[in-house]
């Protein structure tokens, strides 16, 4: 129509140049779309008409002036809004069609053109293309308008091959430097259209030079975005680069070039690819696979061509025509473990893994053969296993990989290596893989690092010899490249120490440890940190070349140990280190002396050669300056040098056998001598005796010497301590205004430290120490310089330090030492105030340091003047909390007034103090509390406010482990004293409510923090246990303060945090290592007991402590166990979800278990009064495990207490609509009738009633309700046959009957699962090998029961732990353990229901499908994601979820729900709600849904409680929405849905009841056209549920909600 009416237009002869200026544009006008389209229709009709021939209508220069305005078009209207159009930020839906059109126009204008137009236009076009501006000024083009531009004017260059060239390589350029949203752009416009406008050698040419710009580019950037810009090129001109006959034949002269199958680069850019982070370039990356594949069939020719090609690079891809079946296999496999592996579900992913398997044996085989499969293809499967996002997908990889026996090959281990050390060792970081596998228990190494073990081994002993040392390195130097979690690199490190002894680390080896051991550790739990030392230590031991290192090399290495986590002196892997330092002397590499001749630089050196070698050299220093020493010499220096020292001493007296005294003063005899002279000779260099001051602090830390005898001792102690005591005060004295403060305290402080370890004289109060009391204590200055005041600090630290030792009793208590601190005492108890009307004030509490101005002092000092402030304030309270409890000088501290002025200043101190440095007020609090309690109405506030900021700050260390710990014990001891836990309801009140709140706050604490509430249930049980069990005095104040604290000792009975999963990993890692090292003592690591059973093991064993003869001790007893049945009860009456092994499930056995534990305690009475609870508890629902508990609580009350049998009838006759299956619990009972029948009094009416009741349940329509009683009629009747005589008379006429029934259950053959249940109930551990009274111990309470029962492993507590916190009390009533081996010889699941056939296990070789039904074996360990809450496990997924609610408690049909609940969670549905979750394990049910029940919230609601559901649903903002077609209902297809829909579904026969009519909002029908006028409940809920979903989800841009 256009070009008719153009045609039709020009031929009647217009005026051109009217046309052209009607139809253009101003140059700063923005022309709308018809415009422009209009002027290129008319310029395409002029192209006929301007053509040179005979025929054409215009003169020449009527051409050339038609040209001329067609090329002003371009230049004056095209290029300006091209510019204009580039200008625009954000672009838009405008922008787009205006490009395009003026494209068009630029397209239809060139060829009309001078043949010079397009190129000078290309020229001013392509350097746009290099621009990175988002919005580029005027006059400049963007690089998507210029792409845009270029693609219309690359036609009309096909003649110029220079600026296809130049063109082509811009392209190029522009895609490895332009954003990635311009990326495809560029790639489609340019690349693309340069293709197809080229032909032959050009197009031969073109794709060559891209091929080889791609591979050079990601050979020398290959990076992960290089790889995926480089992938989306390839893909684009795949149909260019992989055609047909593209490979030439042997013959040819020239291999073709273009060829990718014939680069190296390319496979690698596609192995790249293939194991991407990214899925789209992973997806192109098999597409190219999948075409080269078959493209190499489709020819049938040699790839490569010749074995020239072959030989000359490393070729990763080949094709022989005569292996061509053997190939298509190989690939087709390979492509589809790719495909599968982008799934997200371990089990859709398990069937295909045998087919690794099969890639490996396929590439195993033809590595012996001609080697068409190269190993590289199989690290790509793993490195994509390990960056999956399923945890369960990565640990399967590895797994898979570490049990890889083609690794023994060295050929393959080999190729293996740099992919071990490099992604395999990536993987291994993530903590998750090493969590407990399905069957193994806590303390049980994990199974991973079991294979982890066993794989280091084998893979280093299958390398080449001459490869293992360069792999070991590279390996070690991973390690220490990055920060590890501590279970990772605690596993790893082990599995190095494992490796067979073989010399293979130097120098470079040690220094790659040792910067594992400083960078990569710094941050781990101690526990583990020092684990992983002493592993990394071993490693060093076994691996060393010790040809290769020199003696100062090792004990450089060994001074990163930490001597209080793995290297200390007596430990395993110190005798180890010993040994192995004596077995390899004199084989270590020399070292290198420039002073000693050729000769004896190569003579071989012993350890103790080396050490005394070191003292000399250590302890020569230059001549005294008579300068001051800014600062003591470096540490380290003494540390390396103390740690040989011992270790050469005990290395020789296990060679000799030599006492140890006699080998260090011979060792040390440079030393001994210089601090035998450091009191006398006046000329020895003052850095000389700091030196050897320091060597001998060092020794004595690192040694615990036993003390030496004979001379040593003697030549040395006196001098040396009259010589630290000199020194201190003659540097405190000398002090002055010019004196450098930071020296002295450097000196100071460290002189003192020799106090701490220097045992040799007792008498440290001599007049030195009062000097420095006197002169630096009590003196004032007028003005306090910078210098006094550091006088004053050196001098609290000392008096701190030496009151530290008397309280250790380090020290001895002498007539002089009590003087001197009574003058202590005197100058901090003195009153600011000498006023005897107001409060007494304590002046000298709480002094405080005036901070310097800068101009005093060096710029270190002031950095550090906060630190040595809060320092001097420690040490005082240091000082303060001694002396409050020192007898001798106590008086003065104990005044009422001094002691409320006393703890006033103790609150300041804690508000003023850092955290880290308060533990010393604390201690003094301790010992002031309890002594204001008697005056506790008058100073109540203060007490509260005390323990109230005490424990705030004990919170604010949470994250510092390092003084969190001794300040939780300190606040402990000090807020719950004896003293203040004897204080009664009626005292203080408040401050009683307080601890109360703590508490709370505590066990609130303990939930993330493992180890606080055990702390304080350690402390009470400590506090409250009884002294005398003997004993019958009731007024034992110490133990009657517990009834204040009832709720202590529950919760304690019930505590147990819930951990996630990553929580529990290093708890249970820290559980392994004690199994480990009780075998291999290496650890010396000490930590605090943070088992979060410790809580339970310490209540239980003081409970068993009481006595029940004791009136206190029954009346805690009773009250704790109405504590705990009221727990049980409050839990079985809410409506929390009462899951297996959940918290509730837990604490509910826990209450049980101890009850139980207690029944032999109780007062006959008090059962009396309890057994009506019992009963009650046996009618709720519970989980199996505390079922068990319950069942046995009343066999043995019956058992003990007879009289109440007619209680327990009563039971039966009951009615319990809501709990009509809580009967088994009572059948149960009566299978055990044989144990408690011999102590009632009418047995033979008892067996009668038993035996009625039995048989009335026998014919229940329940299946489980008759299994049990078949089972206790079997049970019962059994006992009945073996009695005779008068006692069975009567139960002849029940003979008949209970035999026809129990032949019935006996024959259950054709009746499915029926006759397994009936097996298994009579194989269950609680009807067979169990016995109520003999199995009745701590060990079947708390370990076997559990471990029966389902139990997670938890909550399985070991007998040993109840021996350790307080020692448990049997008695023959209560055993700890078990006599009986019976019970402890099943293990844990034996008689767990586990309906399996043939077709639910998986097969190994099973034919791999699209749509896979998952199966549900071992699901929720397979799964980590499966342990959250389905909302969490859609967000870990990256699904979302609408305001759609479906209820369909209505719908009674297995399948029919199933198939529902499929189509919710694919719809995103927020919930489902059903009538009952059992219909989640039924098979029809699972058979549809697919697993989609894990991925979506189920909820619970009864048909009978819809109502209230649906009104509650209606508060909260929803439009209840019925599927039902009544007189108003509304059209699907016209109705609007609100955001907050419910969606009603009704029955499938009966539809909505009319009930339920009336809460609808609005009905909604289905349009119809047939005859049957309905639809299945699950089809017209599925055009629904997508109707909303079209409606909302849809609307905006989200992707996922489109079926795919």
């Amino acid at each position: 129509m256009h070009s008719v009416l153009i045609n039709a237009f020009l031929s009647s002869s217009p005026d051109y140049e009217r046309l052209f200026e009607s139809l253009s544009w101003s140059s700063e006008s923005w022309p709308d779309k018809e415009r422009i389209e209009a002027l290129t229709a008319f310029i395409e009709g002029l192209g006929p008409a301007l053509a040179e021939s005979d025929t054409a209508p215009f003169t020449a220069a009527k051409r050339r002036c038609i040209q001329d305005q067609i090329e002003s078009v371009i230049v004056t209207r095209c290029l300006p809004l091209l510019w204009r159009i580039s200008a625009e930020s954000g672009g838009g839906a405008r922008c787009r069609e205006t490009t395009a059109a003026v494209c068009r126009l630029v397209s239809a204008c060139v060829p009309l053109c001078d043949e010079a137009v397009p190129g000078r236009m290309a020229l001013s076009v392509l350097p746009a293309l290099q621009s990175e501006e988002d919005s580029p000024g005027p006059g400049r083009l963007s690089a998507e308008v210029a792409s845009e531009v270029m693609a219309a004017l690359i036609p009309s260059l096909s003649a110029d091959e220079q600026l296809t060239l130049t063109t082509l390589s811009s392209a190029l350029s522009c895609i490895k430097t332009l954003p990635d949203a311009l990326i495809s752009k560029i790639t489609v416009r340019l690349l693309m259209t340069l293709l197809n406008s080229s032909r032959g050698a050009r197009l031969k040419t073109i794709v060559r030079s891209v091929l080889d710009d791609l591979c050079s580019w990601h050979a020398s950037h290959r990076t992960p975005v290089v790889a995926e810009r480089a992938l989306l090129c390839l893909t684009a001109l795949s149909g260019h680069l992989l055609t047909p006959n593209s490979v030439p034949s042997a013959s040819s002269a020239s291999p073709c070039e273009h060829d990718p199958r014939l680069s190296l680069q390319f496979w690698r850019i596609v192995q790249d690819g293939l194991t991407h982070r990214d899925s789209v370039p992973r997806k192109r990356a098999l597409y190219l696979l999948k075409r080269c594949v078959a493209l190499s069939e489709e020819e049938g020719l040699d790839c490569p061509p010749s074995p020239s090609v072959e030989g000359k690079y490393e070729t990763l891809f080949k094709w022989a025509p005569n292996k061509s079946k053997l190939l298509r296999e190989f690939w087709e496999d390979y492509a589809l473990v790719m495909e599968t592996l982008e799934e997200n579900q371990i089990h859709v992913v398990r069937p295909v893994l045998n087919r690794i398997d099969t890639l490996i044996q396929t590439t195993v085989d033809d590595s012996q053969g001609q080697g068409l499969f190269h190993p590289s293809w199989l690290l790509c499967v793993y490195q994509r296993m390990f960056h999956s996002e399923n945890k369960s997908l990565m640990r399967e990889g590895v797994c898979h990989l570490l049990e890889l026996r083609v690794l023994q090959q060295p050929a393959f281990a080999l190729a293996f290596s740099q992919f071990i050390v490099g992604p395999f060792m990536d993987v291994l970081s993530e903590s998750s893989l090493f969590h407990r596998s399905i069957g193994q228990s806590v303390g049980d190494c994990p199974e991973l690092a079991a294979k982890l073990q066993v794989f280091m081994a084998t893979f280093f002993s299958s390398l080449p010899q001459e490869q293992r040392g360069r792999v070991l390195l590279q390996l070690i130097e991973q390690l220490g490249c990055k920060h590890w979690c501590a279970v990772p690199l605690l596993f790893i490190s082990q599995a190095i120490s494992k490796l067979p002894p073989s010399p293979l680390l130097g120098i470079e080896g040690l220094t790659a440890l040792r910067e594992v051991l400083r960078c990569t550790m710094i941050t781990h739990q101690i526990q583990l940190r020092g684990a992983a030392q002493c592993f990394l230590l071993n490693s060093a031991l076994c691996l060393t070349d010790v040809s290769a290192v020199t003696l100062d090399d090792v004990f450089s290495f060994l001074m990163h140990f930490r001597a209080d986590e793995s290297l200390c002196r007596g430990s395993h892997i110190w005798n180890q280190l010993c040994a192995w330092l004596s077995e390899n002397e004199g084989n270590f590499k020399p070292r290198a002396v420039d002073s000693i001749s050729t000769g004896a630089a190569t003579k071989k050196e012993t350890v103790r050669g080396y050490v005394q070698g070191e003292i000399y050299t250590y302890l020569q220093v230059p001549a005294s300056t008579g300068k001051s020493e800014v600062m003591l010499p470096d540490f380290r220096e003494a540390d390396k040098l103390a740690r040989a020292v011992l270790l050469c001493v005990d290395m020789e007296n296990s060679q000799l056998g030599s006492e140890i005294g006699n080998t260090v003063e011979s060792l040390l005899s440079p030393l001994l001598d210089t601090l035998n002279r450091v009191s006398t000779n006046i000329y020895l260099p003052l850095r000389k005796s700091d030196k050897s001051l320091q060597l001998m602090l060092r020794l004595l830390q690192l040694g615990k010497i036993p003390r030496c005898q004979g001379a040593g001792e003697e030549r040395v102690a006196d001098p040396l301590q009259e010589f630290v005591l000199r020194r201190l005060c003659g540097e405190l004295q000398e002090v002055n205004g010019k004196s450098p403060s930071s020296s002295v305290s450097q000196h100071a402080l460290a002189l003192i430290q020799i106090f701490k370890y220097q045992s040799l004289s007792r008498n440290f109060m001599n007049p030195f120490g009062g000097l420095i009391i006197q002169r630096c204590l009590f003196f004032h200055y007028q003005v306090p310089s910078v210098a006094k005041q550091v006088v004053r600090a050196v001098a609290m630290a000392s008096l701190a330090t030496v009151c530290g030792l008397m309280e250790q009793e380090v020290t001895d208590m002498r007539s002089e030492t009590i003087s001197v601190l009574k003058l202590v005492t005197d100058y901090f108890y003195s009153p600011l105030s000498s006023s005897l009307h107001s409060q007494t004030l304590l002046g000298n509490f709480n002094k405080r340091l005036l901070k310097p101005q800068a101009v005093d002092c060096s710029s270190a000092l002031l950095q550090d003047w906060g630190r040595i402030a809060a320092n001097f304030m420690r040490d005082q309270w240091i000082c303060l909390s001694f002396l409050i409890k020192a007898t001798a000088t106590a008086e003065v501290s104990k005044v009422p007034e001094t002691l409320r002025a006393a703890l006033s200043c103790s609150v300041e101190a804690l508000a003023l103090l850092p955290s880290d440095l308060v533990l010393p007020v604390l201690t003094f609090m301790k010992t002031t509390l309890p002594q204001v309690r008697h005056s506790l109405t008058q100073s109540e506030a203060l007490c509260v406010e005390a323990v109230r900021l005490s424990w705030e700050l004990v919170q604010g260390l949470n994250t510092n482990a390092h003084d969190f710990w001794p300040a939780l014990r300190g606040f402990i001891s000090m807020a719950f004293d004896h003293k203040l836990l004897e204080m009664t309801h009626t005292q203080a009140l408040t401050f009683k409510a307080t601890l109360k709140q703590i508490v709370i706050e505590l066990k609130e604490l303990s939930q993330s923090k493992s180890g606080v509430f055990g702390v304080l249930v350690q402390h009470c049980c400590q506090t409250w246990l009884p002294t005398d069990r003997g004993s019958s005095d009731q007024t034992d104040t110490g133990f009657s303060s517990v009834f204040s604290h009832v709720n202590i000792l529950a919760e304690a009975c019930v505590y147990g945090p819930v951990f996630r999963r990553d929580q529990r990993l290093p708890l249970e890692v820290s559980v392994a290592l004690a199994e480990v090292f009780t075998v291999e003592p290496l650890l010396v690591s000490s930590s605090d007991n943070r088992d979060d059973q410790l809580p339970r093991t310490c209540v239980l064993a003081f409970l068993s402590h009481l006595d029940p003869s004791n009136l206190q001790h029954q009346k805690l007893i009773e009250e704790l166990v109405m504590a705990l049945l009221k727990k049980d009860n409050d839990i079985s009456k809410s409506k929390v979800r009462y899951y297996s092994n959940s918290l509730q499930h837990r604490v509910k056995n826990r209450a049980w278990q101890t009850v139980l534990l207690l029944l032999p305690k109780l007062r006959e009475e008090f059962v009396t009064t309890l057994l009506n609870r019992v009963f009650e508890a046996g009618f709720c629902s519970n989980q199996a495990s505390v079922k068990y508990l319950i069942e046995w609580m009343m066999i043995l009350i019956l058992v003990h207490y007879p009289q109440h049998m007619d209680s327990f009838w009563a039971c039966f006759s009951m009615d319990h609509e809501k709990t009509k299956t809580s009967i088994c619990t009572f059948l149960s009972v009566l299978v055990h009738f044989s144990v408690f029948i011999p102590n009632l009094e009418d047995k033979a009416a008892q067996l009668r009633k038993a035996l009625d009741i039995i048989l009335q349940w026998c014919f229940n329509h329940n299946f489980s309700v008759r299994l049990y009683a078949l089972l206790a009629l079997k049970r019962v009747w059994g006992l009945a046959q073996d009695w005779t005589g008068q006692e069975v008379v009567g139960l002849e006429g029940l003979a008949a009957v209970i035999n026809a029934c129990l032949n019935q259950a006996e024959a259950m053959q054709s009746t499915g699962n029926a006759n397994k249940n009936w097996i298994r109930i009579q194989e269950h551990f609680f009807f067979g090998a169990f016995h109520p009274i003999r199995d009745y111990s701590v060990e079947t309470i708390f370990y076997t029961f559990p471990s029966l029962s389902e139990l997670a492993d938890e909550e399985w507590i070991l007998p040993w732990k109840f021996e350790k916190p307080l020692c448990f009390s049997a008695s023959p009533s209560c055993p700890l353990r078990n006599a009986a081996p019976d019970l402890s010889q099943l293990q844990p699941g034996d008689w767990i229901q586990q309906d399996k056939s043939e077709q639910d296990k998986e097969e190994r070789w099973a034919e791999v499908q699209k749509k896979i039904t998952p199966w549900r074996l071992e699901i929720q360990e397979q799964e980590p994601e499966l342990q959250l809450v389905p909302p969490q496990r859609a967000v870990r997924m990256g699904k979302l979820h609408g305001s759609l609610l479906v209820v369909a408690s209505l719908i009674d049909k297995s399948t029919n729900l199933g198939g529902l609940c499929r189509t919710c969670e694919i719809f995103g549905a927020s919930a489902l709600v059903l009538d009952s979750l059992r219909h989640v394990s039924d098979k029809h049910f699972q058979s549809l849904s697919v697993s989609s029940e894990l991925w979506l919230p189920l909820l619970e609601v009864k048909p009978v409680e819809l109502t209230d559901f649906l009104q509650v649903k209606k508060n909260e903002g929803y439009c209840i929405v019925g599927v039902e077609q009544t007189a108003n209902s509304r059209s699907l297809q016209d109705y609007q849905f609100p955001e907050k829909t419910l969606l009603l579904l009704g029955n499938e026969r009966e539809g909505i009841p009319a009930n339920l009519l009336q809460m609808l909002d609005v009905c909604v029908e289905i349009p119809q056209q047939g005859v049957i006028r309905s639809l299945n409940v699950h089809v017209s809920a599925a055009l629904l549920i997508w109707e909303y979903t079209r409606q909302h989800l849809t609307s905006v841009d989200h992707g996922d909600f489109f079926l795919r």
